[in-house]
């Protein structure tokens, strides 16, 4: 039954943190060691319910994600209009290190020390972004090149660390990379669909001998409370992010990150 529960509060947790710049691995890996959440399928529950966050995301912009297919299938890729390949230039790099280190992720990222260093890293990180001068050249979605795409795909690599945060690394390289804030987020959320999506197939596949029926029903009750969690919060979060400046995350990730070495790690 505490496992039922440990679920429940993971995947909360998942929802309230997966459209934030504050890492919602990060607060997955430290909420599960301070409830005791332990064992073999620990890091792939974390991949599923994250999916279940982003599958809020996937209802929020589908009419977008429709219009791109659309575009892909008459071959109609307008050079102000985001379209399939904006999406791919920026999920190649991500998953490219991703098949390259996914033990060495695993084996040794994914713990609460490398996970506090991450998170201070990361709110420099979004430090930076935000304050270096830089003429935008893309203000909305469409107007996202496909050289910026890429280049937000490779700062998407830094989020493989957990604590870096997806969408701060991602809003972070599309700051320095010339977007506007509210560019950066829409693309941020847009591409973590097809990321997460691909992540959660391929950690399922790699940890088919591990899972028994009931890692399974944890997964799902974890899964649906970070839907139904995510899809209360994903609309103010999402303005949220598109407004606020990212020092406030920042400053939040340091405090978080010092707390938890205060009072659990020493």
């Amino acid at each position: 039954m505490q496992d039922f529960i440990n679920a429940i509060i993971l995947g909360i947790v998942e929802g309230l943190t997966e459209f934030l710049p504050v890492s919602s691995t990060g607060h997955l890996i430290l909420t599960g060691d301070l409830l005791g959440f332990d064992g073999e399928a620990k890091k792939t529950f974390m991949i599923v319910i994250q999916l279940g966050a982003v599958m809020a995301v996937l209802l929020l912009y589908w009419k977008r994600y429709m219009s791109m297919l659309k575009d892909m299938v008459k071959l109609d890729f307008k050079k102000k209009k985001l379209n399939v390949i904006h999406m791919i230039l920026a999920m190649i790099p991500a998953l490219i290190v991703y098949l390259l280190f996914n033990d060495f992720i695993k084996s040794v990222l994914f713990g609460s020390g490398p996970v506090l260093i991450s998170l201070v890293a990361g709110g420099i990180l979004l430090i930076i972004a935000a304050r270096v001068k830089r003429k935008i050249t893309a203000e909305e979605t469409d107007d996202i090149t496909y050289k910026q795409a890429l280049g937000i795909g490779l700062f998407q690599c830094l989020a493989l660390w957990p604590g870096f945060s997806r969408s701060g690394s991602t809003i972070s390289g599309g700051l320095l990379l010339g977007t506007s804030q509210k560019a950066a987020a829409d693309f941020t959320f847009m591409i973590s669909v097809p990321v997460m999506l691909g992540a959660t197939v391929l950690d399922l596949y790699d940890s088919r001998d591990m899972l028994t029926s009931d890692d399974l029903l944890l997964f799902l009750i974890g899964f649906i409370a970070a839907f139904v969690v995510a899809m209360v919060a994903v609309v103010t979060f999402l303005n949220l992010i598109k407004k606020l400046r990212l020092e406030w995350f920042a400053i939040y990730r340091f405090v978080i990150a010092i707390l938890f070495y205060l009072f659990v790690m020493r």
